[in-house]
């Protein structure tokens, strides 16, 4: 296991996508577990999906019972080059989180210029700041999207990931690639975290659980990709944000190569369940736990409601973590199981919607 390094307690760290699911989750972990944390987060609130979902979140964190710290929420733009320069100049971050990106795979499909803007530039604002103003770690997301068809599984973060299939994946690989880069030339540790399939209360309403949850409430029918083929790696979100937040402590170390010059002090790591998932035996799952919390009625007809179709454009047909590597660093694999995640899900569904 890597010993830790660097220790967030009276620390400050700037958690970008403060907002966003996993972000949020982030946040609350901190001021509960780390004694006087300054945490700063930045959103641009965007209206890609439901911002009241967004709100909730940010609620909660100023609700929270902190342990002690202290929390400053900004909202603004990661392309906005003065902005970013402007929050590292003023506060100092020793630890940056880098969660704040336009995800989905479909949507990458009809609007690319978002993702150019927030994963390209936005990720290259926030490197050149870490330049300019040092920091002791970088911990970034990164995504399963990277392996795009591969068919060698689980992924492991040894495999190539040359061919994305989607502009998402692309941007996300190129983060990788200009983390790498930066950390080569002026000495950055950072790390990056390729996420699997997050689900939990308050997610996103573009995520299929969330999407199929909605549907079957209205009465509408569901689209099963793939004919019910597909399998996912489902990861339930309180084992990513206990991932990062070991990953956070650990940074890699700086040091010389034979020609004395710096390795770039870089890692990247696999955050998942190592437990791929039928699309059709999640979704009987899902049902199931909807019918527990009283979301949907205990006759609730599933079968007329349900339509298997074929695999869109971006998708692949299986996600699946080798987390050998997370186990080995840090003594930690997600473990929760599908069937408690969703259950978590449904009954923060009815609470925040019925």
């Amino acid at each position: 296991m890597l010993d830790i390094n660097v220790n967030l307690e009276n620390k400050t760290v700037l958690i970008t996508g403060a907002a966003g699911f996993i972000g949020a989750n982030l946040v609350t972990e901190l001021f509960k577990t780390v004694e006087n944390i300054n945490i700063i987060g930045l959103d641009n609130m965007n209206d890609y999906y439901d911002v009241s979902i967004k709100n909730f979140r940010l609620k909660e964190i100023e609700k929270l019972e902190k342990k002690s710290g202290k929390w400053t929420f900004i909202k603004g733009n990661l392309a906005d080059r003065e902005l970013i320069d402007k929050i590292f100049k003023e506060n100092r971050p020793e630890v940056v989180v880098n969660l704040a990106a336009q995800a989905g795979v479909r949507y990458s499909i009809t609007n690319p210029d978002v993702y150019i803007e927030s994963n390209i530039i936005g990720f290259y604002n926030i490197l050149e700041a870490c330049r300019h103003y040092p920091v002791e770690h970088l911990v970034y997301a990164s995504s399963s999207s990277v392996y795009g068809s591969n068919k060698e599984v689980p992924y492991s973060t040894s495999h190539k990931v040359d061919n994305p299939v989607s502009l998402y994946a692309a941007t996300k690989k190129s983060n990788e690639l200009l983390a790498h880069s930066y950390s080569k030339l002026y000495n950055i540790p950072s790390t990056g975290l390729r996420f699997f399939t997050v689900y939990g209360p308050a997610g996103r309403p573009d995520m299929a659980y969330f999407g199929f949850t909605n549907k079957l409430i209205k009465g509408e029918t569901i689209e099963i990709f793939n004919f019910g083929n597909c399998k996912r790696d489902f990861t339930y979100v309180d084992d990513i944000v206990e991932g990062v937040k070991r990953v956070m402590q650990c940074a890699p170390e700086k040091e010389n190569g034979e020609d004395g010059l710096p390795l770039p002090p870089y890692r990247v790591y696999n955050i998942g369940n190592s437990s791929p998932e039928n699309l059709l035996d999640f979704v009987d799952i899902l049902q199931q736990e909807l019918i527990n919390a009283e979301v949907l009625p205990e006759d609730y007809d599933f079968e007329a409601h349900k339509k298997l179709v074929p695999m869109q454009p971006g998708d692949v047909p299986v996600t699946f973590a080798d987390t050998s590597d997370l186990e080995r660093d840090f003594g930690f694999k997600p473990s929760t199981s599908l069937r408690e995640g969703l259950k978590r899900f449904a009954m923060w569904y009815k609470e925040f919607y019925l």
